[in-house]
């Protein structure tokens, strides 16, 4: 399936929104919705490594991140067309892991860019 020509998210789709789903693709192992929510060129940055591609991003997450079995608990999102933040924590069997503060950059209704910081 090309993501790209197959788009389910609508390029008026609230940020925030986007970003609840990207979160929800993430917790349920969901590789294909992950997928149809970045850009082709989607790059995320974080202190401890970067993908500089959407393949990239995916293939780590599908088999590499070293927690797996973790949820997304958003404290607060803040939104515009274009740019969203969020805070959250990343809980497995509800013990926080670590919390954390992401930024992303929303390009035609889909995700392009993500800075991620972490404590």
């Amino acid at each position: 399936m090309d993501p790209e020509e197959n788009a389910t998210d609508d390029p008026t789709l609230g940020g925030a929104t986007l970003v609840r789903r990207y979160y929800d693709a993430l917790d349920e192992h969901n590789y294909d919705a992950l997928e149809n929510a970045l850009t082709a060129d989607f790059v995320q940055h974080r202190p401890d490594r970067s993908f500089d591609s959407r393949e990239e991003f995916i293939e780590f997450m599908r088999k590499k991140r070293p927690e797996a079995d973790t949820n997304h608990e958003l404290e607060s999102i803040v939104a515009s067309d274009a740019q969203v933040a969020v805070r959250g924590r990343v809980t497995e069997d509800e013990v926080t892991i670590f919390e954390f503060a992401d930024f992303f950059e929303i390009t035609a209704g889909r995700l392009a860019r993500l800075e991620t910081y972490s404590r």
